[in-house]
């Protein structure tokens, strides 16, 4: 079958692109944000249920670059990410038909080896497909933050009028819908060829200390963004709220995002000393939005303040990939974009997760909101200090050959 480009039903063909983001960021909100109350509901503690959440991260480690060798080895994406999907179906099940702790922890494992590199490999394709076109990617990651934002208000009403233990249902159909629109979709006549995480040069990114500050100070930021993730929905039903009050919460927090990335992307210079400003600017919001919830006192409170979320997290994903780019020399920007994602998402996801159990099982969500406005003030004091180390003229180039690449603009 001829590539994409080549086709003439590429037009219904990204209709089913869309389709399928639409259902995958539709999947796993459900699991982000309604899963906790199934295990919660099965008897497990908040330490319990952080390091559950937590497992996915550390699994990651391991599942990222597995499935990203057979990607690159067979050269057929969409085939790969057909067997990621149904073994998430498959194990999805078996996690909910679970009936002691150590089937759920062993089910949770395999599901997150399949399900946590999901979302890598599916950009991956996506840019495959539209790879020549006049085809933006930021249009097909809209319909998986449409996905992700309608899918959680849907569901909340639903879990509320049934039982939570009916998520298994939801996610069988929304994965069953993905595979269709997957299926539908032309084979691809080869990938565009993306290491998964080959840390070339790791040793040279780690000689780099202003590369390792501005990680640092975003793994202090991120983990509290963690928390808030693994235990929002247990902090609303905790106040009173419902399931519905939940995918309402989750609603605001989403349905925005891709209107700051196009916003960032439109107004933000990519030099160095603005992206760091701004990033102190973010890494200050998240801690007015940790302190705002550390002072909530009803379900429509916490909801509400999820609108920030667009903002920050929508916020800092944005401007820390760009700094990355800059940072890191041309030949190590692969590593280190993969270096900047396994400290966002990977080690402060073990961390967050683990953490955050312990400081609301022992302490409660304040305490737990509480120790998140600290961990952030410190990112965003450091970050405010590498901003003026750089417009003060400390900052230089990793290498020489490099200089073209970090123009500085003070």
């Amino acid at each position: 079958m001829p590539n994409l480009r080549e086709n003439p039903g590429k037009q219904a063909s990204y209709t089913s692109l869309k389709g399928f983001n639409f259902f995958v960021y539709g999947t796993m909100v459900l699991f982000t944000s309604f899963f906790q109350l199934y295990l919660q509901d099965v008897g497990m503690n908040k330490l319990e249920i952080g390091a559950v959440m937590s497992m996915g991260a550390l699994v990651s480690i391991v599942a990222n670059p597995f499935w990203g060798i057979w990607s690159d080895r067979y050269q057929n994406i969409r085939r790969i990410v057909m067997i990621m999907l149904t073994g998430t179906l498959i194990l999805t099940q078996l996690v909910f038909q679970a009936n002691t702790y150590e089937m759920i922890f062993i089910c949770l494992a395999l599901f997150y080896f399949f399900q946590g590199p999901l979302f890598a490999q599916s950009n991956t394709m996506i840019l495959s497909y539209i790879e020549g076109t006049d085809q933006r990617f930021r249009t097909f990651r809209l319909w998986g933050s449409l996905g992700w934002a309608f899918t959680a208000i849907i569901a909340g009403p639903i879990l509320e009028w049934t039982d939570v233990s009916v998520l298994s249902y939801l996610f069988a159909v929304l994965l069953f819908a993905s595979m269709v629109c997957l299926l539908l979709l032309p084979r691809l006549r080869s990938n565009i060829g993306m290491a998964p995480m080959p840390f070339y040069g790791l040793r040279t990114i780690l000689l780099h200390p202003f590369f390792l500050c501005f990680l640092f100070f975003g793994i202090m930021v991120s983990i509290p963004n963690t928390m808030n993730t693994t235990f929002m929905s247990l902090y609303i039903t905790e106040l009173g709220g419902s399931k519905s009050m939940i995918g309402f919460a989750v609603f605001l927090s989403s349905i925005l995002e891709v209107a700051v990335f196009l916003l960032c992307d439109r107004l933000l210079k990519r030099r160095i000393p603005m992206l760091l400003g701004w990033l102190a600017v973010v890494s200050a919001l998240f801690v007015l939005r940790w302190w705002l919830m550390a002072a909530a006192t009803t379900p429509l409170q916490v909801a509400l303040i999820q609108v920030l979320h667009c903002i920050t997290f929508g916020g800092f994903f944005y401007v820390g990939t760009q700094l990355t780019m800059l940072l890191i020399p041309r030949p190590y920007r692969s590593s280190g974009q993969a270096l900047y994602a396994l400290t966002w998402s990977g080690l402060s996801g073990i961390l967050g997760g683990i953490l955050g159990g312990w400081l609301y099982q022992n302490l409660g969500a304040q305490s737990m909101y509480q120790s998140s406005v600290f961990l952030a003030l410190v990112g965003a004091v450091g970050f405010g200090f590498m901003w003026l180390f750089v417009i003060r003229g400390g900052y230089r180039p990793l290498s020489e050959e490099s200089e073209d690449l970090f123009e500085i603009e003070v």
